[in-house]
């Protein structure tokens, strides 16, 4: 992040000058080893090249603000998703060293962490609700069928657990692979498989009990489209 400019109004986190006394803070660096604040000593386990701090950030900013940002919004209210998108980048300014090469499931961790912190008042510490990434809304007759399948979709999902929305969301909606949200939620790959296999049972489950005049034909396919784990 340039010097002086901070993601959620708040002045900006400075490192200690580089100097022949100076220690920098960095985590794999005691003295100034990488004078004009060069990264050199990560780029080979990361696929950087020796880039300063500030154009490091900048270019995951760039590549991931748009994909953080559709995170953030199908689990926030709209007034609340500035600020953790915003308080999100803060966090990975200040841990910029433990940035990893694949970089989307350990800003989506963040992410996670910074709404439930948000969110702590309405006592959700342990999962997130999530939203349908599509709504239903008016079509024409000839794509009535799919509309129907998202209406049972939408009445089902809204009976599932807050947790049990988010595994399946990682995958369905979110894009990981079922590596990626494992990491996202801090457990085991072989945790989350569990885990998302219990919920989409519970989905179709759920809408087997709609009544059958909801298009039961459209259910399956909208089903498997959005929660097939990678």
């Amino acid at each position: 992040m340039p010097a002086g400019l901070s993601w959620s109004g708040r002045p900006a986190r400075r490192r200690p000058a580089h100097g022949s006394d100076a220690v920098c803070g960095r985590s794999r660096c005691k003295k100034c080893r990488a004078p004009g604040n060069v990264r050199s000593d990560r780029a080979s386990s990361t696929g950087w090249s020796a880039v300063t701090d500030e154009e490091r950030f900048a270019r995951v900013y760039a590549e991931h603000r748009g994909d953080l940002e559709r995170f953030v919004r199908r689990r926030l209210p709209p007034p609340q998703v500035e600020d953790a998108v915003a308080e999100t980048f803060l966090v990975v300014w200040r841990r910029l060293d433990d940035l990893p090469s694949e970089a989307r499931p350990w800003l989506f961790g963040i992410a996670r962490r910074v709404m439930l912190t948000m969110t702590r008042g309405h006592g959700r510490w342990q999962a997130l609700g999530v939203r349908l990434a599509r709504e239903p809304e008016p079509a024409p007759t000839e794509i009535a069928a799919e509309v129907a399948g998202l209406t049972d979709l939408a009445r089902a999902w809204a009976r599932l657990t807050d947790g049990e929305r988010e595994v399946i969301a990682l995958t369905a909606w979110d894009g990981l692979t079922s590596r990626e949200a494992a990491a996202v939620l801090g457990c085991r790959q072989g945790t989350y498989s569990v885990r998302l296999l219990r919920a989409r049972r519970h989905l179709l489950d759920l809408l087997d009990r709609l009544p059958a005049e909801k298009s039961p034909a459209a259910r399956p396919t909208v089903l498997a489209e959005r929660t097939e784990a990678r």
